[in-house]
């Protein structure tokens, strides 16, 4: 039996699923397989910085991940300590305050921040993904794929019944973890740090209110006589969780931490010696630092941990993933469903493996200084938590860079407009109600200074300053913060990326800029797959 896609998305993690979402929601056929039962149960990768929320905002999810988890109004700042156990002595404490990060980011973004971990998360992209049309199949591993001239042949099995059948896409996002066998098949090497070091992660069940504070939240970096490792707590009474780290160069394995072991250890680090903890899952979890070489192979593309690994510290691996899945999803649909030509498909690679190489040294800067103090130095010192979330600048044949400055940020709190970054934020009114000129971004838009660009391609969706929409502030004016002067336009793609501007009125110049941006074929040419 051969079921046919035009996308067939292997993983569904959150980058995983995030791509099959957004691909649904673009009217993309879209069939979704993932090895394991159900969605995870892990409450790892928490929390949605304010460009994962942008980018939920268009996936129609916005107002349901904020309601989920409020932090703000439900829960104190997020402490972290350093200590000996939980509840033992104190080494080294900071806190990062709610209000600090949003007032970090608040005049760069109408967004929030989200407070939902990886199993929160999941069950919600799954949902709207399924809403949408899209096919998940769980319990369902890939077995083999062939590409060819017409697309992708996978052969997928089902782990329970062990029946196979082939599955034909047109096009393959490989979103199969860090250790992705796709990758693997398709000989794309890896280079970054490499592995870090090695965890046996835990979650267990306990009743730690004696040392726990009503309402805590903050997580432990324990440095213990006996042991190094880590805990926090998850969104559910009574449930925790517990990393210890191993040695392999000590001889050191997983085997070496059964159940009885890990009771103990668990004991050491809330200091509860009598404490019986009831252990729900034990597994073993590698922090490394990696990027695969190549983001595509022909038909198929690296999208979350298959294309990039980076330390959980600075919360960015997650976002990452969603960020990636947005990425691919938009070009693949403007590609099958005709719109654009096969070569913006060749934006993804040099678009998200900048934002990879900005995301892992900011996290392994962020790791130095909290758990490897001996790698202080030897890192790159990174260029900024804001720059890296909303100051990073794309650049590819989709966008139209007209400055020779290379620098891969700017400060989002200056935003230029330029092509290549994010379109900057702006509080207008339209039609009554408040809102961002952020909000409006979600399909090809221009925004014009002059009424001679209305019409001027049908492709997009224009928006004349001052009569679709009036500013608020006559400090932050749209036309001096998008660089378009009086009768100037700048064009934004679809997440929200300037790829093109003018202060000149040219309207005409619009059809061939388009064409160029979507890297339109001559009638009757072969697309290219490299």
């Amino acid at each position: 039996m051969t079921d046919t896609a035009e996308v067939l998305v292997v993983g569904a993690g959150l980058g995983g699923l995030s791509a099959a979402m957004f691909l649904a929601r673009r009217g993309v056929r879209t069939v979704i397989v993932e090895k394991h039962p159900g969605t995870s149960i892990y409450p790892k990768a928490a929390g949605q910085n304010p460009r994962t929320m942008e980018l939920l905002r268009i996936g129609g999810l916005l107002d349901q991940v904020s309601q989920a988890n409020d932090l703000r109004g439900q829960q104190g700042d997020f402490t972290i300590r350093v200590a000996e156990s939980v509840g033992g002595k104190v080494l080294h404490t900071f806190a990062e305050s709610v209000d600090d990060m949003m007032a970090a980011t608040a005049p760069c973004t109408p967004q929030g921040w989200g407070f939902l971990a990886q199993d929160q998360m999941e069950p919600i992209l799954l949902a709207q993904a399924e809403k949408h049309g899209a096919v998940v199949r769980y319990g369902t591993e890939l077995v083999s794929f062939e590409q060819g001239p017409s697309g992708v042949d996978a052969l997928v099995r089902d782990s329970e019944t062990g029946k196979e059948s082939v599955v034909h896409a047109d096009y393959l996002v490989a979103a199969d973890g860090p250790d992705s066998p796709v990758r693997e098949r398709l000989g794309i090497s890896r280079h970054g740090h490499g592995v870090l070091s090695h965890f046996i992660g835990v979650i267990f069940e306990a009743d730690l209110s004696a040392v726990l504070p009503p309402g805590s939240v903050g997580w432990y970096y324990l440095q213990n006589p006996a042991f190094t490792g880590n805990f926090g707590p998850t969104d559910k009474p009574n449930r925790h969780t517990f990393f210890v780290e191993y040695s392999p160069e000590r001889s050191e394995s997983p085997e070496d931490f059964p159940p009885s072991r890990c009771v103990e250890l668990i004991r050491l680090a809330v200091n509860m010696p009598e404490l019986e903890p009831k252990l729900l899952n034990i597994q073993q979890w590698e922090m490394a630092a990696h990027i695969a070489d190549r983001w595509r192979d022909g038909r198929v593309f690296l999208v979350g941990d298959a294309a990039k690994v980076t330390p959980p510290t600075g919360g960015l691996g997650g976002n990452t993933a969603i960020g990636d899945g947005y990425d691919i999803a938009w070009k693949l649909a403007e590609v099958v469903k005709g719109a654009a030509g096969t070569g913006l498909l060749d934006s993804y690679e040099p678009e998200r493996k900048q934002v990879a190489e900005l995301v892992v040294d900011e996290s392994m800067s962020v790791y130095a200084h909290r758990m490897a103090p001996h790698l202080i130095g030897t890192v790159p010192a990174g260029v900024g938590y804001a720059e890296v979330l909303l100051g990073f600048r794309y650049r590819s044949g989709a966008v139209l860079i007209d400055d020779p400055d290379p620098a891969p940020v700017e400060d989002p709190l200056r935003p230029s407009g330029r092509p290549g970054f994010r379109a900057p934020h702006v509080w207008i009114t339209r039609a009554g109600s408040r809102m961002s000129t952020v909000d409006m971004v979600g399909e090809w838009m221009l925004i014009a200074a002059d009424e001679r660009w209305r019409g001027a391609d049908a492709r997009v969706h224009t928006f004349v300053v001052g009569t679709d929409f009036e500013e608020d502030d006559p400090a932050g004016r749209v036309v001096t913060r998008y660089g378009i002067g009086e009768s100037g336009a700048s064009l934004v793609r679809p997440d929200g990326i300037v790829a093109w501007r003018t202060a000149s009125p040219v309207p005409g110049a619009l059809p061939a800029v388009l064409d160029k941006l979507h890297v339109r074929q001559l009638p009757g040419s072969a697309g290219p797959h490299r």
